[in-house]
């Protein structure tokens, strides 16, 4: 890892232990979606809500997000986002109680809220913590941190939510507030260390091109929201059927809703293993050209999923996630690459564009509720080819 300066170093660090903490929440997300279905007697079209909770959250705070920042720092908006991150998390134990979908509706909108500050916050901040050329492969070091936790939330609510009876929701109410009171002790630390504030303007190493443009004349920078918009819509989407693929597959030995939460942990640590190797390949490969790469086998996978019956299918959904290891973070690195003064800002509208998270699992759920779950996930499909064109042509700045 390449660092400007030592003084750099705690901070990533610190910042980097905050890609973990959303990864966690994002990974229980997905085994809530099914718990909810069985405690709460929901349907799997209205269960899909919670996603559109949790990242329609994305686009409500995103922009206010970047214009805190923008004038109080990233320090504070940091901080500000693990006070909401707790206090959303500590809501659980209200919303438990009135056993009330709507209420853990606006728990979760509460807890992304704080993630979204996290989120516009992290992801320029560790770009920018060096050079230019290697903030793809500093944001996908700290990204790897985040697939651990989307390891190990599918794990804790595997082995908790499904235990008791359909209707248990005390194991729901202490895991999050033990993720409250984590929470609060990260923001205590970063509290207590000095985190230099970076002014992105400086680290533009060729202006040409740059000087005089508005952000939307950016053309990688459209893009990359755009992209950014479909890839996540394909993340969330596949994440949030999963344990309902699995379970509905007509196989010998049906698939139980807890063997299907171990298998999104595995996948999810295909994820994290994605990540890491991602990240090391990045030194070799240019990430625009690996990103393409994974987005066509992707969408083979995808094909797999959609069209052949058998455990052969779950296989090729659990690949999908290795492949979409780098995407998020590759696009992000790509979308503000010399955006100069306005990465804050440009990096609030990528992270805006996570809304296709809150949207796209919706129609997911329709298509899976009045047609098949098999089915649904022909939209993932589609929603690759738009990372597909970004990196062999949407990524491109002035200046390549």
């Amino acid at each position: 890892m390449i660092m400007q300066k030592n003084k750099y170093l705690l901070p990533f660090i610190l910042v980097t232990s905050l890609f973990f903490l959303w990864g966690l929440s994002y990974g229980l997300l997905d085994v809530l979606n099914k718990h909810f279905q069985e405690a709460l007697k929901v349907e799997k079209g209205q269960s899909t809500l919670l996603q559109f909770a949790y990242f329609g959250a994305y686009f409500v705070m995103a922009l206010p997000a970047g214009s805190f920042m923008k004038r109080y720092g990233y320090k504070r908006g940091i901080l500000l986002g693990l006070f909401l991150f707790a206090i959303g998390a500590l809501l659980f134990y209200p919303s438990a109680e009135a056993m009330s979908f709507s209420f853990f509706l606006f728990s979760l909108f509460v807890l992304a809220s704080g993630l979204t500050f996290l989120e516009t916050a992290a992801n320029p901040y560790v770009t920018v913590l060096g050079t230019p050329e290697t903030s793809a492969f500093r944001i996908n070091l700290s990204q790897s941190f985040n697939g651990v936790g989307t390891i190990i939330g599918p794990l804790i609510g595997g082995a908790l939510f499904f235990e008791g009876t359909e209707s248990n929701m005390s194991s729901v109410q202490t895991v999050y507030i033990v993720i409250a009171f984590v929470v609060l002790l990260v923001a205590l630390l970063i509290f207590r260390t000095s985190m230099p504030e970076i002014k992105e303007e400086e680290l533009v190493t060729d202006i040409k091109g740059h000087a005089g443009k508005s952000l939307f004349r950016h053309k990688h920078f459209v893009g990359a929201v755009a992209t950014q918009f479909f890839y996540v819509a394909a993340q969330v989407g596949i994440a949030a059927l999963f344990i309902n693929y699995c379970t509905e597959k007509k196989l010998d030995s049906p698939i139980t809703n807890k063997q299907a939460a171990f298998l999104l942990s595995i996948a999810h640590i295909l994820f994290t293993i994605g990540r890491f190797t991602g990240t090391a390949l990045l030194k070799k490969v240019a990430p625009q050209k690996l990103l393409s790469v994974y987005a066509f086998i992707n969408i083979l996978l995808c094909f797999v999923v959609v069209t052949l019956p058998g455990m052969i299918s779950i296989y090729a959904l659990m690949a999908i996630l290795f492949f979409e290891s780098i995407m998020f973070p590759t696009i992000f690195a790509l979308g503000v690459k010399n955006l100069g003064q306005y990465t804050k800002r440009g990096g609030s509208f990528i992270i805006m564009s996570i809304s296709g998270g809150a949207i796209m699992p919706f129609v997911m759920g329709w298509v899976a509720q009045h047609y098949s779950t098999q089915t649904s996930y022909i939209i993932p499909l589609f929603c690759f080819f738009f990372v597909l064109w970004f990196g062999t042509k949407g990524y491109k700045t002035h200046n390549d």
